[in-house]
């Protein structure tokens, strides 16, 4: 029986990738739900090709847009729009697995919903567990329910670490590209342009997921993301850059041997991992050459030249509302660099702002409703502040 799947965010790159490892392996994988955001015209197509039961736009106005390019033999069984589109995507009675690869935290309350109904949650959004990271390991605990992440790094872990016990984890190492900046003298990154910041040397990603490589924040997430995900301390999480991105990460052991996993850079394999673990299928990616890659470098990362990786650190170490605060006025800082309100350098200023405003102006969220608090106070605080 095929493995039945809710894609939350399928127009965006990961959506993509993941309907494209559908495309390969459409005897062991059924499209149930697709929710997205304002692409409708993409929407339109997927709906025409994969012909899920229920779709989601992003919004009223997005979801009269897709009913109009919609064919009348088109038509799911359920259209709607919003969360509570997203919602019933993800909590689909007909899905088995949950792929949350919707952008930002619009995607956290449809993740928590999804492990409410037992669903397996793949995870490409690292944004839910640096906001609710207590919140979503316990609901899994509670349910039973497995996290499988789709993040080339934390996925590479997760298949080093297969089988291993707690005790024999020394250290995680994560691997950064170093984005496209990280052989730039200092004085330029204050000049650097939206279309400089996008251009990333190895991986074909999203806009903002591409800005945070530039700045490491991409990474810093990706720090407190691994901390829930393995249950490891972060001064026993490290990070190297590695410009190939041919190991995408690596565990260190208590005798310290280290495990590595190496591929080519392409998001279909962290997904179909996700789609048909513990078993591994063929893979429509072209083979791993290392004789034809040549050398792998290994270098530390400059947190002077790039605070923001920094900042995470600080961030998961303060705990209560700094890690919420510092995702909120990240995705602020880097729309106001993107939309030319802001500059490349003043976006970790923003964000260090915002956690030192934090502790005076927040609590510390133990529910959903307090994390949406904090969103929604360092998401203002920020916003009065770009431009500035």
């Amino acid at each position: 029986m095929p493995i039945r799947i809710a894609i939350l965010g399928s127009t965006g790159s990961i959506g993509q990738s993941a309907l494209s490892v559908v495309d390969t392996h459409a005897d062991r994988v059924q499209v149930v739900a697709l929710a997205a955001g304002q692409n409708v015209d993409r929407l339109a197509e997927q709906v025409a090709k994969y012909r899920p039961s229920l779709v989601s736009a992003g919004t009223p106005a997005a979801l009269t847009a897709l009913k109009a390019r919609l064919t009348p033999w088109d038509f799911p069984r359920d259209l709607l729009a919003g969360p509570e589109g997203l919602f019933a995507a993800a909590t689909h009675p007909d899905v088995d697995l949950v792929l949350c690869a919707s952008s930002g935290a619009a995607g956290l309350e449809a993740a928590l919903a999804a492990i409410d109904h037992r669903k397996t949650v793949a995870l490409a959004n690292k944004e839910v567990l640096v906001m609710a990271g207590a919140l979503m390991v316990d609901a899994a605990r509670r349910h039973d329910v497995a996290l499988l992440p789709v993040d080339s790094e934390h996925n590479a872990i997760h298949q080093c670490l297969h089988g291993r016990r707690a005790s024999e984890v020394r250290r995680l190492v994560l691997t950064a590209s170093g984005g496209p900046f990280r052989t730039w003298d200092d004085a330029p990154l204050a000049m650097v342009s939206p279309a400089d910041a996008l251009r990333h040397p190895t991986w074909q990603m999203g806009r903002k997921i591409t800005i945070d490589s530039a700045t490491l924040m991409n990474k810093g997430l990706e720090v407190i993301e691994a901390r829930w995900l393995f249950d490891v301390p972060a001064p026993r999480i490290d990070v190297v850059v590695h410009p190939q991105s041919i190991v995408h990460s690596m565990v260190e052991l208590a005798d310290g041997s280290v495990i590595a996993q190496l591929g080519v850079t392409d998001m279909r394999l962290p997904i179909q991992y996700a789609f048909s673990y513990p078993e591994r299928w063929d893979a429509p990616v072209p083979h791993l050459d290392l004789a034809r890659m040549g050398t792998l470098e290994f270098l530390p990362p400059n947190p002077d030249r790039f605070p923001c990786l920094r900042l995470a650190y600080e961030a998961l170490e303060h705990g209560g509302a700094w890690p919420v605060v510092l995702n909120a006025a990240n995705e602020i800082a880097v729309e106001a660099f993107l939309d030319g309100r802001l500059r490349f350098v003043d976006i970790p200023v923003i964000i260090e702002r915002a956690l030192d405003e934090a502790g005076r102006a927040t609590t510390v969220p133990r529910t959903l409703a307090d994390v949406r608090e904090v969103d929604t106070w360092a998401r203002r605080w920020a916003g009065e502040r770009v431009g500035g």
